[in-house]
């Protein structure tokens, strides 16, 4: 099973879609009954936070919270868009920041500008892409634009209606002055972000199953014969290296590498948040700076925000990771 595929399925009644590289699960996405990220409502503000500048809101799906809601009265109607899963017993995170996300482009609420990917290195493309863009310069106002690097290889009329229809959708939820709460757009299905963000996958009719079985266990093989154990609880999300049966010298550092490279993965497929700590194999504090240059290299290039804290005296890592995805167990558990 060579190159990327993408396959999909239903497991208990919940959507799913797998990108599968080279026979490795790169990432995992379910359909949840949860409101999920991207879904924007006209919310009603009912209680403000003293000391933390935050807001309660009321929205069709319940209690949302907005962060740095200075200058929002109770009473008020504002646009908001969900940001994240909300944990068990908590609001919904928001963000009064709207942005609408296609294949080819992002339109964003008041951040004026034409943007082209840093990603899109090719000088050509980018003149291009600027080109196509600029067509719908004069009725942007204070409406932005991000072409995405996924735009630079497509067809370039597939790439302007695709930016049409975005800039569409986001003036009509503009435009929207209700007075009541409603939920303007549903977040994405897993089909439809699975075709917006693997686009050059092709789609294989295998089970599904057995990739879903292997993002639920706990423990992973690692080459050498060391595991890596991932566990969420309550408070944190857990990650234990072990060099197993490799007696090496340099097993430790050789374990400690292969998990900083393939962490984000594993974090993605298992949709894990929040807090992660990780107890790294005993190996010398002059290894350290070699496993996290590895950490910073490896969560560069995932798209989920992860902030990487540091060592503790304790000799493990931490980081803090956003709640992008309902936790794996807890859907499936």
């Amino acid at each position: 099973m060579k190159g990327a595929q993408v396959k999909f399925g239903t497991v208990k009644g919940r959507d799913v879609a797998a990108l599968i590289q080279n026979g490795v699960l790169q990432d995992l996405l379910v359909g949840s009954d949860q409101p999920g990220p991207e879904t924007i409502y006209v919310g009603k503000a009912t209680r403000p936070v003293k000391g933390q500048g935050g807001m309660f809101f009321d929205t069709p799906d319940g209690s949302a919270f907005l962060r740095g809601a200075n200058g929002i009265a109770p009473g008020e109607f504002r646009l908001l868009q969900v940001t994240g899963y909300a944990e068990p017993g908590k609001a919904i995170p928001v963000t009064d920041r709207i942005l609408y996300k296609s294949q080819y482009a992002i339109a964003t609420a008041d951040a004026p500008g034409i943007n082209i990917s840093r990603s899109i290195k090719d000088e050509e493309a980018r003149v291009a892409l600027r080109e196509r863009a600029d067509i719908f310069a004069e009725g942007l106002g204070q409406t932005g634009l991000i072409v995405r690097t996924s735009a630079a290889d497509a067809d370039p009329d597939a790439v302007e209606a695709d930016i049409a229809r975005v800039l569409d959708t986001m003036s009509v939820v503009l435009k929207d002055k209700s007075t009541k709460t409603e939920k303007l757009i549903q977040h994405p299905t897993p089909e439809e972000l699975a075709w917006r963000e693997w686009p050059a996958a092709t789609e294989a009719n295998d089970p599904i199953e057995e990739f879903l079985d292997e993002a639920l266990e706990i423990a992973t093989r690692l080459p050498g014969g060391g595991s890596v154990y991932v566990e969420a609880t309550r408070a944190c999300v857990t990650v234990d290296v072990n060099t197993g049966t490799d007696t090496s010298q340099a097993a430790g550092l050789k374990a400690n590498l292969a998990v900083a490279k393939d962490l984000p993965r594993l974090l993605r497929v298992k949709g894990l948040g929040g807090q992660v700590v990780v107890d790294f194999a005993p190996a010398p504090k002059k290894d350290r700076q070699a496993v996290e240059t590895a950490l910073r290299n490896a969560f560069r290039a995932d798209a989920i925000e992860t902030a990487l804290v540091g060592w503790t005296k304790l000799g493990h890592f931490e980081m803090t990771r956003k709640r992008a995805r309902m936790p794996l167990h807890e859907v499936f558990g």
